[in-house]
């Protein structure tokens, strides 16, 4: 199917009014992301440019600098959410239990959310079978932590045509990679299977923010807080979603950290904003909505 032909084009002043449990709410939804970079393959994303602009294998600098974030700054956010008692969803790699186990044993113990990232960090398009790898990181989460998986976000939100049909067939229920709306959307699938589409984002996510647009260590603070404002005015009248994405190499630094917890402590300050996990949101949207 076309993009346009899995979804209905419906603007959101039409929509009938959306209520989180009888009440009109914020909903503030915290993915943390995982993943695994193989030092001897070209790195998923540089801070540090290549001697003489020629890359050169394996890549120590940009390696280490991912590396840092889940010797330390991954254990930054873990403080961070456990001590506001927030339960976010954890987007990590299928490979990331073999390689950081007791980070993901760790967010099992605080009742984090696994969502599917891929097996490994690599664009679906460039994987070897898709099917086999979004087949064998479901089972692989699902075997290391025991629960349910039902949410998927794809390496750099890379879908093919056939990506979606191959996720509800392997009973992925939602999805973040169609970063389109402020609420829930169904998509079609071939399988006739419920699918969501969540709000995620690419404005509230320090990959954009900070590795890709270089601003400033505090640029987490002052722009979520302009779009929880926004949204928040806009939740007075139906329920919103607002979506904050972030990395440990990334934000998990010390220069970064404590901007994310201003935005936190300025979030929890206001009683109808309400922190939920994906399938939370799923589950409640399910149930508020049929089709």
């Amino acid at each position: 199917m076309d993009r346009r032909d899995r979804l209905f084009y419906e603007p959101a002043p039409f929509r009938k009014k959306l209520l989180l449990y009888g009440k009109e709410k914020l909903i503030v939804w915290v993915v943390v992301n995982i993943e695994v970079w193989d030092p001897n393959l070209p790195q998923p994303r540089n801070v540090l440019p290549p001697p003489m602009g020629v890359p050169m294998l394996p890549d120590l600098p940009n390696w280490s600098w991912h590396e840092y974030g889940m010797r330390t700054g991954y254990w930054r956010f873990v403080d961070s959410l456990k001590n506001r008692n927030i339960k976010p969803t954890l987007a990590l790699n299928g490979v990331v239990v073999d390689v950081y186990p007791k980070a993901v044993e760790e967010a099992l113990k605080l009742d984090w959310e696994l969502m599917g990232h891929g097996f490994i960090q690599r664009p679906m398009h460039k994987v070897d079978n898709e099917y086999v790898d979004i087949k064998s990181t479901v089972e692989k989460l699902r075997k290391f932590s025991n629960q349910d998986v039902i949410g998927w976000e794809s390496p750099g939100l890379t879908e093919t045509n056939d990506t979606i049909d191959v996720l509800s067939e392997n009973g992925i229920k939602y999805v973040a990679n169609w970063v389109i709306d402020d609420q829930p959307v169904d998509l079609k699938v071939k399988s006739n299977n419920r699918m969501l589409a969540l709000p995620y984002t690419v404005e509230i996510n320090d990959v954009s923010i900070t590795a890709v647009h270089n601003h400033p260590s505090d640029a987490i603070f002052t722009r979520g807080k302009d779009q929880f404002d926004q949204l928040y005015k806009e939740a007075k009248k139906t329920t919103k979603i607002m979506c904050i994405s972030i990395h440990p190499y990334l934000t998990g630094v010390p220069h970064r950290i404590n901007y994310l917890n201003q935005l936190l402590d300025y979030i929890m300050k206001f009683d109808d904003a309400v922190f939920m996990n994906g399938k939370e949101i799923h589950d409640w949207y399910c149930n508020e909505v049929s089709i």
